[in-house]
């Protein structure tokens, strides 16, 4: 099925492009080499600029016409410049080029800066380029672009019609930057690893199918980056991150897209507490990079990235906000038990009625940036084990109420992985579709040895909508998924 796409409304404008190829024009323009400044620097700096020569290019947002002269607002990337255009300074026949301007045509720009009576920062035009034309009108010309759904389905009239989104996706990736430098600072190498998988490993979620014709092999896309990056450990390499897509085949929210961003990283000779050190170092650094300090609030909340976190255990963030004592809950009939009571489904797989028990009673009041350790090892099987059997050497990083990453220090007993794994088998028979398959290939690599190693996972999205304010995980994403049109 397709997006339904209306036809053009203003046939006109098709019109004047035919008027343009008559007479020798390109309506779609040409190179236009030698931009010399942006509008924003004009506008700040007029007064440094006045009367100097400069070259603009830029989407045509208004046209004022006043006989033998018009006023024309040019936008480009950077903001809004006001153009003076002057039939007896470009000449006749340049100036009857406005006749098949319309809204949202590109156009090319020479002149002098100058200030207009009222002070406003202007340039005036010696010559005009036509460079693109629009066959349809911006999205202004109705009042703007404010329908959620449409803004995401047309995130390019967005991107045109609201330039605190083009703010929204600069601070971004402003905060992918400040990751890949924080990370390159600390010997961390960027890698690449692939996509298409034989086997969905590295997380507990449900993956995309997809097929290869010419080796006629079923293939997943990746739910997660771990085990190809801890394979890099094995040969050799001591400490490396990628930062790239994901796919989980599950629900659309506020908070979840089938597809986004992940930072994954694995440090050689290092443990969760190298981790969290990291963790801190990471979001703090985004901040300063996306916002220039290290507070910033989310939904009315005040938030530091600049204080050390908070601290607390999976079993005690539960039992202090009205759980039961998960430290006596030594089997699962126990843990199905006070499921019951709660409300939680105690017939699902085991790994998720422990997470739907925490998200009950403990994750909502999470509210400052916390450190969640010591998860249950049924909900860790990629995890070393911690003094206690029952639970895990991991923790997720909080903000919110909100968990941005997950972190371990990492198995590398392939012995150990291999009985995890053969447990999450078993889960799988029993009906958890998100367990963990068995991946032959790297417990092979484990067996060749993998010094012992901490890991973090940052859900990339999940970070910039906390920074950002934003309402919605699809805020932050260019392009998030959407159902087609009727």
């Amino acid at each position: 099925m397709e997006s339904r796409i209306e036809p053009f409304s203003e046939p006109h404008r098709l019109e004047k492009l035919r008027e343009l190829s008559s007479l020798g024009l390109d309506p779609f323009g040409h190179r236009f080499t030698g931009i010399t400044h942006h509008a924003s620097e004009i506008v700040e700096h007029c007064d440094a600029l006045l009367g100097g020569a400069v070259r603009i290019a830029g989407r045509v947002r208004a046209v004022r016409l006043h006989g033998g002269s018009c006023f024309l607002d040019l936008h480009d990337e950077s903001g809004r410049i006001q153009v003076y255009v002057r039939k007896d300074a470009v000449g006749e026949e340049a100036f009857h080029l406005l006749d098949f301007l319309d809204l949202g045509d590109f156009l090319g720009v020479d002149g002098t800066v100058f200030r207009t009576r009222r002070g406003e920062p202007s340039v005036d035009a010696t010559e005009i380029t036509p460079l693109s034309k629009a066959l349809r009108p911006p999205p202004e010309k109705y009042h703007g672009l404010q329908d959620t759904e449409l803004r995401y389905r047309y995130r390019y009239l967005d991107l045109m019609a609201n330039p605190e989104v083009r703010r929204t996706f600069r601070q971004r990736s402003a905060i992918i930057q400040a990751f890949r430098r924080t990370l390159d600072e600390r010997g961390f190498l960027e890698v690449e690893t692939p996509v298409l998988h034989h086997q969905a490993t590295g997380a507990a979620a449900r993956p995309f199918g997809t097929h290869h014709n010419t080796l006629d092999l079923d293939l997943n896309l990746r739910i997660a980056l771990e085990l190809h990056l801890k394979r890099l450990l094995v040969g050799g390499f001591e400490r490396v991150y990628e930062i790239g897509r994901v796919f989980r085949n599950e629900g659309i929210s506020t908070r979840h897209n089938p597809e986004y961003t992940l930072m994954e990283c694995y440090q050689a000779y290092g443990d969760r507490e190298d981790m969290m050190d990291l963790t801190e170092a990471l979001v703090r650094e985004s901040a300063l990079a996306a916002l220039g300090q290290t507070r910033f609030t989310y939904r009315g909340e005040e938030f530091d990235a600049g204080q050390p976190w908070h601290r607390v255990t999976f079993a005690q963030a539960i039992r202090d906000h009205g759980g039961p004592d998960v430290d006596a809950l030594r089997t699962e009939d126990d843990w199905r038990h006070a499921a019951r009571e709660t409300g939680v489904d105690p017939g699902q797989p085991i790994a998720k009625l422990m997470d739907d028990l925490f998200e009950h009673y403990a994750q909502p009041h999470l509210r400052q940036p916390t450190f969640v350790l010591d998860h249950p090892a049924a909900m860790s099987p990629l995890a070393r084990a911690a003094a206690d059997p029952r639970y895990a050497l991991r923790f997720e990083p909080m903000i919110a109420g909100m968990e941005i990453g997950n972190a371990y220090t990492e198995q590398n007993s392939p012995l150990a992985q291999r009985a995890a794994f053969e447990q999450q088998a078993r889960e799988r028979q029993r009906g958890d579709e998100e367990a963990h398959g068995m991946d032959e290939d790297f417990l092979f690599a484990l067996e060749h040895g993998m010094p012992p190693t901490g890991g973090l996972g940052i859900g990339v999205d999940r970070l910039c909508m906390l920074l950002l304010d934003a309402s919605s995980l699809r805020e932050v994403i260019l392009f998030p998924l959407q159902r087609p049109r009727a």
